[in-house]
């Protein structure tokens, strides 16, 4: 399991499951730090004590096959396993090289040394700077929350804006913090993969040059090399693309409302104050509460993240302002507590998205009034829409065609993109991870004969096109693999707008890359000969038939596809790709 996805959208909630994967990737960090420490002072050692090179390049072999690469997500690429692996194939040409006892090192604190320093220094520095600026920011924010919340209501009202707008200013600087502390962590976790590895590459190969014996085996190692040179620049493609993302939607959270709601599982969560009784007052103590509208359940996490269990919402209503000398209070009643509980807000804005969220009441007097104004006011926003669409579908026959009568049951009429629980099965499904290319081909080409017969011809003319394209790139440098980057999010673009998704899209890349390599395979099946079933599980056809959705068969010499709406076994050796 590698390390969790930290969620702009999280910094915003601050839950403590955030902060738990958060230190996750502190903990990692810290680990990584420690290693190119100590493997800095590894290579120094190398390079200074040739008396003691053998027990220095044997330690320093050891450190490279015990390190393990831990990347975001569930899932690896092709190219990321391969750089994973390359730490212990590093290791095995030193033992090999160790064996005879002749070592030379020049340039190595140029090629290996000081790229490791740079890195430590300049990325993993400014994470550590980063976590300072976020703990000091969480620290101000939470203790300057909290005297804000105990303002009594009774206040000047001049001095509560105040109030509210200096506690405005100190939540904005502490979300800004943990962005950019989130998009910085793991901005360094993703790099490693490529700024680490790279000068290892080097020094291994201005280490073996030096001698006969290490020159042959650089000479052996020249086509691992440049495949993994080909795995690091992918993967280095993969990372720009995806940090342009990932940019941008941390600047569409960060440009959003301090209250926005993210996509969750909950329909609503966050921090509330919870009164608490005792025999000489009350107290109020912050829990983290979420609530889900489907099953009506609440549940309260107080900051040593024990939970009170899952609760049955029975009614909430909006707290008077002149009934408590507190802000932003609601009372709520749960079917397994006795009498209601009073909870506090964030902020007005906040108490608003809980109250919508739970179905929320205005107090007695008021609620009829409310009622009214809000079935006023949205009837006439409604209405307005209306006019307008009609108005402008009055306009234009084409459209009223078009929309009206052709589309008007279309699902997604206006807007309709990938699920992204889908589109996540797609790229981690078992095809895309087989060592068996033929088999990525088939499972692919099954993919693309199940799509509608218009969106199938429009990718195969898009394919087309780029299969000439990459046939030029000695001129014009679009390789296959720089096409797959730039036509890879375009095409599967998850419907999600989240960190997790934009992970992802490496394995998108790495489809239209199939694609392109393999359009002439990406089509039909055709039948050579002709064949009679001889059992209920296969299939009879004549010759030239044409087949769709060939998989590889569990049984081997025999292939699984689709033959006039019937699915059957065929033989492997009876039919070609077209």
């Amino acid at each position: 399991m590698g390390l969790p996805t930290l969620e702009f959208s999280d910094s915003f909630l601050d839950s403590p499951d955030f902060r738990e994967r958060l230190k996750c990737h502190e903990i990692e960090l810290e680990r990584t730090n420690k290693f190119i420490k100590e493997l800095i002072k590894d290579g120094n050692t190398l390079i200074t004590a040739l008396k003691n090179l053998s027990a220095a390049v044997q330690k320093f072999s050891q450190s490279l096959q015990e390190f393990q690469f831990e990347c975001i997500g569930d899932a690896e690429t092709d190219d990321e396993v391969n750089i994973a692996q390359s730490f212990k194939e590093f290791s095995q040409l030193l033992n090999t090289v160790e064996e005879e006892r002749r070592r030379l090192i020049q340039n190595a604190d140029d090629v290996l040394i000081t790229p490791l320093e740079k890195f430590r220094k300049e990325q993993i520095g400014a994470a550590k700077e980063g976590k300072k600026k976020f703990d000091k920011e969480t620290e101000k924010y939470y203790s300057t929350l909290e005297r804000h919340l105990n303002l009594s209501s009774k206040k000047k009202e001049s001095y509560l804006q105040e109030a509210d707008t200096q506690i405005d200013k100190e939540r904005q600087l502490f979300y800004d913090a943990s962005l950019e502390y989130v998009f910085k962590i793991q901005e360094v976790q993703e790099k490693k993969k490529f700024e680490f590895v790279e000068p290892l590459l080097a020094f291994l190969q201005g280490l073996f040059t030096f001698y006969h014996e290490g020159y042959e085996l650089a000479h052996e190692l020249e086509p691992y090399k440049q495949q993994l040179q080909f795995n690091l620049q992918n993967t280095r493609n993969n990372f720009v693309s995806t940090k342009q993302e990932v940019e941008k939607l941390m600047k569409r959270i960060r440009s959003a409302d301090q209250d926005y709601k993210p996509p969750g599982q909950w329909t609503m969560e966050g921090f509330l104050y919870i009164q608490e009784k005792r025999p000489l007052g009350c107290t109020w103590t912050r829990h983290y509460c979420t609530y889900d509208k489907g099953g009506k359940t609440f549940t309260m996490s107080n900051t040593e993240n024990k939970s009170a269990g899952k609760q049955v919402l029975k009614s909430c209503i909006r707290r008077k302002t002149d009934s408590i000398d507190k802000r932003f209070c609601f009372d709520v009643e749960v079917a397994e507590r006795h009498g209601v509980m009073t909870l506090q807000a964030l902020s007005e804005s906040n108490r608003r998205l809980w109250l919508e969220a739970m179905d929320g009441k205005e107090p007695v007097r008021n609620s009829a009034c409310f009622s009214l104004k809000y079935s006023l006011c949205s009837g006439c926003r409604l209405a307005r829409l209306f006019l307008v669409f009609v108005s402008q579908e009055k306009k234009d026959n084409n459209t009223r065609t078009e929309i009206f009568i052709t589309g008007i049951n279309t699902m997604g009429l206006y807007r309709i993109g990938g699920v992204n629980s889908k589109v996540q099965k797609l790229m981690t499904t078992e095809c895309f991870f087989s060592d068996d290319q033929n088999y990525r081909v088939c499972a692919v080409h099954a993919l693309v004969h199940k799509l509608p017969e218009k969106n199938k011809e429009m990718l195969e003319l898009l394919i087309k096109h780029l299969v000439t394209v990459s046939t030029q790139s000695q001129f014009n440098l679009m390789t296959v693999s720089n096409l797959g980057v730039i036509f890879g999010p375009t095409l599967m673009r998850s419907q999600e707008e989240t960190v997790a998704a934009m992970m992802n899209i490496k394995f998108q890349n790495i489809v239209v890359e199939i694609l392109i390599e393999n359009f002439d395979k990406v089509s039909l099946c055709l039948a050579m000969y002709s064949c009679e079933a001889e059992h209920s599980h296969e299939l009879s056809f004549p010759q030239g038939a044409h087949f769709s959705n060939v998989y590889p068969s569990v049984e081997p010499g025999w292939l699984q596809a689709t033959y006039e709406g019937k699915t059957g076994l065929i033989p492997e050796n009876y039919v070609v790709f077209l």
